[in-house]
């Protein structure tokens, strides 16, 4: 979804295989819900939680602008998340998954500073 929605994400990847269907974003995309899981279980220390992701993304993978990248993909994920959850994705769901998400972002941004 967001390759699609926002091409110049691609720019993140260019070692992946882009195509519909392609195991290297089967394969990242279950790195992320994992990740996302993993904030859910840690909800009250996400900093601690998500640190060694924080780094890798900071130092090795050097992926910027943070911010601005998590946004596109927490964008994505909540239209994802509409479309399949239908009239369940309230107006509080969605708020909440947004405020989850939005915590998440900042966190992964801190080492940036």
């Amino acid at each position: 979804r967001m390759f699609c929605a926002h091409p110049q994400t691609k720019t993140y990847f260019p070692h992946f295989d882009l195509s519909k269907g392609s195991d290297q974003i089967r394969g990242h995309g279950k790195k992320v819900a994992g990740a996302l899981g993993t904030a859910v279980k840690n909800i009250d220390n996400l900093s601690q939680a998500l640190s060694e992701l924080s780094n890798l993304h900071a130092y090795n993978l050097r992926v910027d602008p943070p911010h601005f990248a998590l946004q596109i993909l927490a964008q994505s994920l909540q239209v994802v998340l509409a479309v399949h959850m239908g009239k369940e994705y309230s107006p509080e769901v969605h708020a909440a998954v947004d405020k989850f998400l939005s915590a998440v972002a900042a966190v992964l941004s801190e080492k940036y500073r």
